[in-house]
């Protein structure tokens, strides 16, 4: 898990590859809907997608983690089907629905069965490489996501232009950002972490827990401002040493937001002294992203050293894989 992380600004640079080695066509389809099916680690870069183009889309972006979808599925509907082993059961059911409603569908996975179903239904599928945990391959997701909305009409930019200067954005504060999340993850160890940020980094934020809780063995929450304050706020009564608060700042949100942002972190602090303020860099939305991205990743990996945890371990998925019935195609 730490080469993956130390080398994520390769695994960009090998997806803007294969991103370019698979144009796509849709001809003069005329879609009412996006709807992309993916779980965990394989369906985060959609959560993040949603937040980034909720201004720049004019129909429906919906992202589903289920069995079922809804029944709004049809013909017209742009459906992008992400599994990173190919084999997760939600998104396998939630393709096969689909294909009975004659959606144009698009599949991104490494292989197993969702590959066999794209080639045995000639519908278009972008491998990516395979045999990595899913939650280190958001590279490979998010860029083929943003390469299949260009291609389709809905994104103005290419990939490669709306990632510009991310690689060496990263590059340059390799050394910054893992020094910096080594310090944070002191401060973490031994708490139950809550994360606060603005509507808009949302997914960011569910990606930073997921990162912890299965990199650092960690629980935590995360919550989202304006909604969390007209509730969870109200739960700051008591000191809690045992919750460790950070808040993902970012630079773009609306000026009432970040007054609220303000205003919970002056009520959070009478009551918790562990509080982490993060501010991203960059000049563009994507380069602030992956550098927020990027230092969670490595706070995530940093505890789990803390923790002495295995990184790489998922035993208790594994078993409820098994107790599923979930087969893995080799």
């Amino acid at each position: 898990m730490k080469d993956l992380i130390a080398n994520f600004s390769n695994q960009l640079d090998k997806a803007l590859a294969i991103s370019k080695k698979n144009p796509l066509s849709f001809g003069k389809k005329k879609f009412t809907q996006i709807y992309v099916s993916g779980l965990g680690g394989s369906g985060i870069g959609a959560t993040i997608i949603q937040d980034f183009v909720k201004d720049k889309i004019e129909i429906p972006f919906t992202v589903n983690k289920s069995y079922s979808t809804h029944k709004t599925i049809n013909k017209k509907t742009l459906f992008i089907a992400c599994s990173y082993s190919g084999n997760t059961e939600e998104t396998l059911a939630a393709v096969k629905i689909a294909i009975k409603a004659k959606a144009e569908i698009v599949c991104i996975t490494s292989g197993g069965y969702l590959e066999d179903l794209a080639k045995k239904n000639k519908f278009t599928c972008i491998v990516v490489p395979g045999g990595m945990p899913p939650r280190s391959c958001l590279g490979y997701s998010l860029v083929q996501q943003l390469h299949v909305l260009h291609q389709a009409g809905f994104l103005k930019q290419s990939v490669a232009l709306q990632l510009k200067g991310v690689v060496s954005l990263l590059d340059k504060e390799s050394r910054s950002i893992k020094t910096k999340a080594k310090s944070i993850a002191k401060k973490l160890t031994s708490t139950v972490p809550i994360i606060y940020t603005t509507i808009g980094y949302e997914g960011l934020a569910i990606r930073f827990r997921q990162q912890l809780n299965e990199n650092a063995k960690m629980l935590a929450w995360h919550n989202v401002i304006p909604e969390m304050t007209h509730n969870e706020i109200m739960g700051w009564r008591t000191k809690h040493p045992e919750l460790a608060v950070v808040a993902l700042k970012d630079v773009k949100a609306s000026s009432k937001n970040k007054k609220r942002m303000d205003f919970l972190l002056n009520i959070v602090k009478k009551y918790c002294k562990n509080i982490t303020v993060l501010e991203p860099k960059g000049t563009t939305y994507w380069q602030r992203f992956f550098y927020f991205s990027h230092l969670q990743d490595w706070i995530s990996w940093e505890l789990s050293v803390l923790n002495k945890a295995d990184a790489n371990e998922i035993v208790v998925i594994n078993e409820l894989k098994k107790a599923m019935g979930e087969k893995s195609k080799k």
